[in-house]
């Protein structure tokens, strides 16, 4: 019995540490992907599939340069993907893409604020699809903290569709079903042992190829201060890839989705830092509800044990 209990109280232990990893990378990626989006303003008018190209490009020299440099040590990273995983490897790169540039699209034909709560449904639907695939189960109070939360976003960025067009508005909601689902994969993949790195690099390099032929017909020229923008948008944007792809390998969507809202409130910071821009008192309310929400849920998982 003594060695029952020691035995479960380290699985325990493994599971918070986990969770608690999980939840860091998460929030990483959050505020990772709030700089890019402040590199994609800063990068200026440049359509919106050169700036996804430039996005994943950089992605997946880094992905590349992680796995060719893990060949000289120990424990080489291979490229191959065991025959179960490729289908979910092929589903994460192929959704993952649309959601990218459905979100360009849906921020280049809607209101910035409109996109960005299309965009913020990525977390339900990758709460949803773990449940229907990954037959990962949702607490009650676990939903209730990602409606919370999804609600404080409403106040965030207080969207209004009167003069939003149906079409744009759809495609951002396919934007945010297909991140969903792409993230549902990476949970996939994370539990069947391929690497965060092997998983950026396919993705992105997925990303760069289906849009290639665009970019040679349709390129536009960039001033200096645009590629360095671009650059920076890809470097934050390899490492929002790599830290939640990480944070969904350490942990199920239901318990971690929560802390991606956090990126609200990492934009609102850096729009004040570089552009100026002050929150109103509705937006101070979303704030509260989204951190409440978090440490709700974060105290939820910590009670039972991250189960």
């Amino acid at each position: 019995m003594r060695w029952r209990w020691r035995w479960g109280k380290i699985m325990h232990s493994q599971k918070q540490e986990r969770y608690v990893r999980g939840v860091l990378c998460i929030i990483l990626s959050a505020f990772c992907f709030a700089c890019m989006n402040v590199c994609i303003r800063l990068a200026g008018d440049l359509p919106s599939i050169q700036k996804s190209f430039f996005r994943n490009l950089v992605a997946a020299f880094f992905a590349g340069a992680i796995i060719v440099k893990s060949m000289r040590s120990k424990e080489p990273i291979s490229l191959r993907v065991q025959k179960d995983a490729r289908l979910p490897l092929a589903l994460r790169c192929i959704f993952g893409t649309v959601g990218i540039l459905c979100n360009f699209y849906a921020v280049d034909h809607l209101l910035v604020a409109d996109a960005s709560i299309l965009n913020k449904l990525s977390p339900f639907f990758a709460v949803v699809f773990s449940w229907l695939l990954l037959k990962e189960k949702i607490m009650p109070f676990q939903a209730a903290c990602i409606f919370a939360a999804f609600g404080g976003c409403l106040f965030i960025v207080k969207p209004g569709f009167a003069g939003a067009q149906f079409l744009p508005a759809l495609i951002g909601v396919c934007g945010g079903l297909g991140a969903g689902l792409a993230y549902t994969m990476v949970r996939r993949l994370g539990t069947m042992g391929v690497s965060g790195p092997v998983i950026v690099f396919y993705f992105s390099l997925f990303s760069c190829l289906i849009v290639t032929p665009w970019i040679v017909a349709q390129f536009a020229p960039m001033t200096v201060r645009q590629t360095a923008a671009l650059f920076m948008t890809g470097l934050c944007a390899a490492g929002g890839q790599f830290s939640i792809t990480a944070a969904y390998t350490y942990a199920p969507a239901k318990k971690i989705s929560i802390y991606d809202y956090s990126q609200i409130i990492f934009a609102a910071v850096l729009g004040f830092c570089f552009f100026g821009e002050i929150p109103d008192v509705y937006s101070f309310v979303g704030y509260g509800i989204v951190i409440a929400a978090s440490l709700a849920m974060f105290l939820y998982n910590h009670k039972t044990g991250g189960s």
